[in-house]
C-alpha cells in the first residue's frame, strides 16, 4: 500500500508527521552548538590555569612560595655528563631537581652558561691552532657567567682534505 497524500500544508519529505517541526530541530542544534562552545571554553579555561601553574612551580621550585631561588651548577650523577641534579636555595629552604648535562658541552664555562659564537678564525701557524669568541646569549638558573670568552681548537690539516678529494675523483 502506498503512502497517503501529503495533507494541506505539508510538503512530502520536509516534515512528517513522525518528524519534529522545523524549530525545534533548529533549537536543538542551538543548544549542542552552545554546549560543545562552553565544553570548549571550560577545556581552554583548564589547560591556561594548568600552564599558569606550571611556569610557577618552574620560578621557585617545587611548591614553594619563595621567589629568589639560587641555583648551584647542574652535577652529573655519574662520570661527567648525564641526568644529574641542582641544588637550590632560598632562605632555609634547599631543594634538589634532576637536571641533565649535554656529553658535549664545554667544561670552562659550564652547560648553563649559552654563547653566541662567531665564526672560526685563521689557523695561527705558531700554535697550530684557531680562535673564535663567543657572547653570552644566555645564563641558565642564574649561573655566574663570562661575558665573552675566548675557544680554541687544533687546526685541520689541508692535506688530508686534499687526498681524500683526490680520491674520489680518481675513482670515477
Amino acid at each position: 500500500m502506498r503512502d497517503p497524500a501529503p495533507g494541506p500544508g505539508t510538503h512530502p519529505g520536509l516534515c512528517s508527521p513522525s518528524r519534529s517541526p522545523p524549530k525545534a530541530r533548529q533549537l536543538g542544534r542551538m543548544q549542542r552548538r552552545g554546549f560543545l562552545l562552553l565544553a570548549f571554553l571550560s577545556l581552554l579555561a583548564l589547560t591556561s590555569a594548568v600552564a599558569k601553574k606550571k611556569d610557577k612551580v618552574k620560578k621557585g621550585g617545587p611548591g614553594s612560595e619563595c621567589a629568589e631561588w639560587t641555583w648551584g651548577p647542574c652535577t652529573p650523577s655519574s662520570k661527567d655528563c648525564g641526568v644529574g641534579f641542582r641544588e637550590g636555595t632560598c632562605g632555609v629552604q634547599t631543594q634538589r631537581i634532576r637536571c641533565r648535562v649535554p656529553c658535549n658541552w664545554k667544561k670552562e664555562f659550564g652547560a648553563d652558561c649559552k654563547y653566541k659564537f662567531e665564526s672560526w678564525g685563521a689557523c695561527d701557524g705558531g700554535t697550530g691552532t684557531k680562535a673564535r669568541q663567543g657572547t653570552l646569549k644566555k645564563a641558565r638558573y642564574n649561573a655566574q657567567c663570562q661575558e665573552t670568552i675566548r675557544v680554541t681548537k687544533p687546526c685541520s690539516p689541508k692535506t688530508k682534505a686534499k687526498a681524500k678529494a683526490k680520491k674520489g675523483k680518481g675513482k670515477d
